[in-house]
């Protein structure tokens, strides 16, 4: 176990076990309630969750890393606050200090990994909110990231109602693991998403869709009949697919895709509501998730269409 360091008259140190918890939250953010749980299944680890303590023992700054499943490594850095409300203190110092403290013990030699941070629609609008995310910004950009893409969170609930095939599209499910990897490759010609832009800079797009595939798809539990292809009636032509799944977390709408020779007929529509009515039509499924890019519009309007509202952004930060 590494014990705690001294900066700048701040303990800095990780939890020492669940317990601390509660200390953790100390500080309000959305994820808090899913500490205990993420700890408890291994998605994270108390020697990923580090603090910045004051004199009087008070939480000043925190942070924490999160791995898609138990025994993985970090892959997100998804927790980094400091205390608003702390006078007289160099918040956005004492949050970089901790996390130059916490990376090197986390990450060793490794390359840092991407920052994400849930903020309000709104959060430009009201000055204490745009200072406290900014500030957070500000302690990565010291480090070296760079905001790379603010995204919408996208919410479903049966209130939105589901909607019924209008008998343009047919739909059944994907045939095997080649058959998807082939469609995301094709999808992401003329792609809008700035993850995968980023991907396609150092990658072919053959490359970018199976790490995709094999990093995230690959482990969905939920049965792969919910991955759906659209089809044209009558010869069968694969138009777009849709991966719908349920993640550690929510049911969520994984993937939605339409094949270039495809795009500009409205077909997005048909396919975004069949991913809703696979998931809908499970047990227990108060919400639906998904999310798409801010500046990525005619996906975002598709996912209005369908009764999604955007409850929340997230803003990601990465290092070139």
């Amino acid at each position: 176990m590494r014990g705690p360091e001294l900066v700048g008259g701040v303990v800095v140190r990780h939890l020492v076990g669940a317990e601390e918890v509660a200390l953790f939250c100390g500080l309000p953010y959305g994820l808090n309630h899913e500490l205990a749980d993420d700890l408890a299944a291994g998605r994270r680890r108390v020697e990923w969750m580090w603090v910045a303590l004051g004199g009087d023992g008070r939480v000043l700054a925190r942070v924490a890393w999160w791995a898609p499943r138990a025994g993985e490594a970090p892959v997100l850095l998804d927790i980094l606050d400091v205390d608003d409300a702390a006078e007289g203190v160099d918040r956005v110092g004492v949050a970089a200090a901790l996390y130059d403290v916490a990376a090197k013990a986390v990450l060793g030699d490794g390359a840092p990994v991407g920052y994400v941070r849930f903020v309000e629609p709104g959060w430009r609008a009201e000055p204490a909110v745009r200072r406290g995310v900014e500030e957070r910004m500000a302690v990565l950009e010291r480090a070296g990231a760079r905001l790379m893409v603010e995204r919408l969170r996208l919410d479903w609930t049966p209130e939105a109602g589901t909607r019924e095939p209008d008998g343009r599209l047919e739909f059944r499910a994907v045939r095997d693991d080649a058959e998807l990897i082939g469609m995301m490759t094709e999808v992401l010609d003329g792609t809008l998403d700035a993850h995968s832009l980023a991907d396609l800079e150092t990658m072919t797009a053959r490359e970018a869709a199976e790490a995709q595939f094999r990093d995230e798809f690959a482990a969905y539990t939920t049965p792969r009949e919910w991955w759906r292809v659209a089809t044209l009636p009558g010869s069968g032509e694969p138009v777009g697919f849709v991966v719908a799944a349920r993640n550690s977390y929510n049911p969520i709408l994984a993937y939605i895709g339409v094949l270039p020779a495809f795009r500009g007929r409205g077909y997005v529509d048909e396919v975004v509501a069949e991913g809703v009515r696979v998931l809908a039509a499970q047990d227990d499924v108060p919400r639906i998730r998904a999310s798409t890019d801010l500046g990525n519009v005619p996906m975002a309007a598709a996912f209005e269409r369908a009764g999604f509202r955007a409850f929340e952004h997230a803003l990601h930060m990465a290092w070139e």
